[in-house]
């Protein structure tokens, strides 16, 4: 048994997203405590910014003709493919950055991508249980003054869900700069139900993972 956690906040000591993530984890483990936990942590340990190119530009040259950077990025995409097919489960914890997707996930998805096992023709990835944890500092639902601000969880949803095929589940908190940011203070009261129901949420989905994992062995 395995699970994969992928972490993309820059706060690893403060981060709402993976302390939701360890929710889910913590269920995992009471659930599988002999499994395996791979870990990649894009703060501390983040993609090249130049690899996507040089892995794509890489594929158009002979193997003998390639570079140090095209054959590093290339190896790094398998490896990176590698994690993602040998977990029997995937636990991706992402939060929302200036109104889109964060920049260390997107780097890491389009260098993964690149990987032909998990291209949209592939099917390695294919009903894989996984869960996605999202934070977002303000509120973006239907009906609030920033509707459709929220430019990644829904990009989140499609690549995860609709491209690569994942059986997802997404637990979502928004709010999370309520007593940070001063200027939120009106909204602790919601604040504080919203991340009680993501909490709440986290716990289900990390029954779930285990759960959906155990069975379909």
């Amino acid at each position: 048994m395995s699970l994969f956690r992928l972490d993309a906040s820059i706060l690893p000591t403060s981060s709402a997203s993976r302390s939701l993530a360890d929710l889910v984890e913590q269920e995992w483990a009471a659930a599988h405590p002999d499994s395996v936990v791979t870990r990649r942590d894009l703060a501390t340990d983040p993609v090249p910014a130049t690899a996507w190119a040089d892995a794509v530009t890489g594929k158009f040259v002979s193997a003998e003709e390639r570079t140090e950077g095209q054959r590093a990025a290339q190896a790094l995409a398998t490896a990176f493919a590698d994690e993602l097919i040998g977990a029997d489960a995937l636990l991706f914890a992402v939060p929302l950055y200036n109104y889109g997707v964060s920049q260390h996930f997107k780097t890491w998805f389009d260098l993964a991508y690149t990987d032909p096992r998990i291209d949209p023709q592939g099917t390695a990835l294919r009903g894989k249980p996984a869960t996605l944890v999202t934070v977002l500092g303000g509120n973006y639902a239907p009906g609030t003054p920033k509707e459709g601000w929220d430019h990644s969880t829904g990009w989140l949803r499609r690549v995860l869900a609709d491209v690569w095929g994942l059986d997802l589940r997404v637990v979502e908190r928004p709010f999370t700069l309520v007593g940070v940011n001063p200027a939120m203070d009106a909204f602790a009261d919601a604040a504080a139900e919203l991340k009680s129901k993501a909490e709440s949420e986290a716990v289900a989905y990390g029954r779930e993972l285990a759960a959906s994992r155990a069975a379909s062995n």
